[in-house]
């Protein structure tokens, strides 16, 4: 670079900067998954007819029993903070991601009415007298008035003069009569059935395009292709530039009423930093700026350039791992400086490490993060294999978890790749794995029952995020305790997307992508992974039912367990159990009877079912989620275990008089004999 185009740049930068001073952008991000009553509610604002009751918004009341109450309602439940969406006139709308979950829930004797919505106020108040084909929007005062300042996606099932039919969605702006709509009935949704419906919705805007975009789906599947309504619509000639998000619904006359819940509720957003962080900038590359300071400038900018070129010319290696695309990918965490990262883990002291894992080591760490200036405890992910392969773990690990959020997946705060090191930097768990407390003599006092429910709630959850709530669908590959990590309330927080894999849509395991191996721990890697080698969803439940029993029993799923002198992996022992009829004497001795048997025998039958030989007959994390949740029955399990036969093997069968006989492989790598009579198997092949 010469000196005339330096002066140029250099000009044009101030140029730049005096007009426009763009703001930076940090990820704003909350989830409710599901509400927590006691410590969500500083959170919210609820005006009107609506509550909070065991883990569900009520946007307009729950009187299922007195529906006579439920007429003529009106409710909103609104995020208790305003959101900055745009930093100037001259600037574009910041964008955002919302997910949530509804029920429009009415009983056979009523008809469903009247509605609810996803809605961006001014403030977190609602009008009076807004009931009935208001939704809690307007009332006949304020509709359509541009003061309203609203913009809404309505879920519509009360047919009025102005709407297509009683089941739609649609794009309100100001007012309850939609700019566009989507009738639901071609799409074979219906907002309020008969039976009750979980809808998972997914509202995207992007600021850039001003492009809405509104998909549906069944809770449970996965996001669509195709939204259903697409429209393009510039929100800073709508909305408030201070707004808040949230809820609002109505009911109408009776018998035209229904519940107007929402079980789950996260959103993303690109919140603008505020006028006076950027007050240096109008001081210090103001119009006025001297000619001394504008000199000092150049100057630095050629001394950094000359800097840049040496360090070109030394190695190429930073450039070519993490070029611009990668360096900016959305919603990529912040990059740290190596002297900053060693000095917080004091020189990555052997005092300071956490753990050793197959990828590298986990260092203890304190740095101020932001700028903050109070220090952040962080975990350090030091990536040790040789230099290629801990290239591509990195990359495999960043590419996966850097655009994932969810409360119960460790949050990735940045990241640092200079000196040939490779390092990633997460929240710091300050109860360490799960593993630790079920294993370690002293951490085995600190989970009692409500704590190891707790977290197999939290496990599921994320787990549920990753197959079916995420963009893409996600398969983790090693789930297991060691990599479930507890943080300061014990709330789990799944960890080491190392082996996780992205799948894109109409694929189902990694092997379709070209990646070879088995990848997993022992005694949690599903028997069809030996065989294929593909992970899939179906996997990740083996996994996850492993751990289940391994929670509810305190037995490593890995280890022999000797019954009346027999020698059988925890698995086949707890289906033994319950063949038996004693399936609650698998339940940990350390519990000292101090946990609830329904819970217990709903979650070991769960694990059972979760680690069915067969992959088709798991259940998926949506029901798993619903089973921890007490809303659905535990599944059916078999009292004798069904075998997994190698595609490779034969199997020899005679008829329903006769007896079943083949060779399997166990869950612990053992050669075991399945006849209609039970196992048998030889103790030391299976240790």
């Amino acid at each position: 670079m010469n000196i005339t185009v330096a002066i140029i740049i250099l000009f044009s930068l101030l140029h730049l900067v005096d007009i426009q001073a763009a703001p930076s952008i940090r990820k704003n991000y909350f989830a409710f998954d599901p509400f927590d009553d006691s410590t969500d509610a500083d959170f919210l604002t609820f005006n009107g007819d609506s509550t909070s009751l065991q883990g569900v918004l009520h946007v307009t009341a729950n009187k299922i029993k007195e529906p006579e109450k439920l007429i003529n309602m009106s409710g909103r439940v609104m995020y208790s903070e305003p959101f900055k969406l745009w930093s100037s006139e001259d600037s574009n709308p910041t964008s955002f991601k919302s997910s949530f979950v509804i029920n429009l829930e009415k009983v056979p004797r009523w008809n469903p009415a009247e509605g609810l919505a996803f809605v961006i106020a001014p403030d977190a108040s609602m009008p009076t007298e807004s009931f009935g084909g208001y939704l809690g929007l307007t009332n006949a005062a304020t509709n359509g008035n541009q003061s309203n300042r609203i913009v809404a996606i309505e879920f519509d099932t009360e047919k009025q003069d102005y709407d297509p039919d009683d089941n739609h969605i649609g794009l309100n702006i100001n007012s309850v009569i939609s700019n566009k709509t989507v009738s639901l009935d071609v799409h074979n949704i219906t907002l309020s059935p008969e039976t009750s419906t979980n809808y998972q919705v997914w509202v995207h805007y992007n600021g850039t395009t001003k492009l809405m975009e509104v998909y549906m789906e069944r809770q449970g599947v996965r996001k669509p292709e195709e939204p259903l309504l697409r429209e393009t619509i510039n929100l800073k000639n709508y909305v408030s530039q201070q707004s808040y998000f949230g809820f609002a619904a109505s009911t109408g006359n009776y018998p035209h009423i229904q519940k107007n819940c929402v079980i789950e509720w996260s959103l993303e957003i690109d919140a603008l930093n505020k006028e006076s962080d950027l007050i240096w900038l109008k001081i210090g590359l103001g119009v006025g700026v001297p000619a001394g300071v504008i000199l000092l400038v150049l100057c630095g900018v050629l001394y950094v350039n000359k800097r840049r070129r040496r360090r070109r010319r030394r190695s190429d290696e930073k450039s070519d791992v993490f070029d611009k695309s990668l360096r900016w990918l959305p919603g990529m965490p912040k990059e740290f400086k190596y002297k900053d990262v060693k000095k917080a883990t004091n020189n990555f002291h052997e005092s300071m490490r956490l753990g050793e894992g197959g990828f590298g080591i986990v260092y203890k760490g304190i740095l101020n993060i932001e700028n903050d200036t109070t220090a952040t405890e962080i975990a350090v992910k030091q990536f040790s294999r040789d230099k290629i392969k801990s290239k591509d773990d990195f990359l495999a690990e960043i590419t996966i978890i850097h655009r994932l959020r969810h409360k119960h997946l460790v949050r990735l705060i940045g990241w640092c790749y200079e000196k040939g090191k490779l390092l990633l930097l997460y929240d710091f768990m300050p109860n360490g794995s799960l593993d630790t407390h079920l294993y370690e003599a002293s951490n085995q006092n600190t989970l009692n029952w409500e704590r190891r429910y707790k977290i197999l709630a939290d496990v599921a959850s994320a787990l549920r995020y990753l197959h079916n709530e995420y963009d893409q669908k996600v398969v983790h590959r090693d789930l297991k305790a060691s990599n479930i990590l507890l943080d300061s309330d014990y709330n789990a927080r799944l960890s080491d997307f190392g082996l996780a894999r992205a799948l894109d849509n109409g694929r189902n395991s990694y092997a379709e992508l070209g990646l070879p191996g088995v990848a997993g721990t022992m005694g949690y890697v599903a028997p069809e992974c030996f065989h294929t080698g593909k992970a899939t969803p179906e996997s990740d439940v083996f996994g996850f039912g492993a751990v289940v029993l391994e929670v509810v029993c305190g037995r490593s799923p890995g280890t022999g367990i000797d019954h009346h002198q027999r020698f059988y992996s925890l698995v086949d022992w707890v289906w033994l159990l319950h063949r038996e009829g004693n399936i609650q004497e698998a339940v940990d001795e350390r519990l000292r009877n101090e946990y609830v048997v329904d819970e217990a025998e709903r979650l070991l039958v769960l694990g059972l079912a979760c680690s069915h030989p067969i992959a088709s007959e798991r259940p998926q994390a949506q029901a798993i989620c619903q089973i921890i949740g007490g809303t659905m029955s535990a599944p059916h399990v078999p009292p004798f275990k069904p075998f997994f036969t190698w595609p490779s093997m034969d199997a020899s069968f005679r008829t329903a008089e006769g007896t079943v006989s083949t060779t399997i492989l166990s869950s612990n790598g053992c050669s075991v004999n399945v006849t209609a009579e039970g196992f048998s198997s030889s103790p030391s092949s299976c240790l």
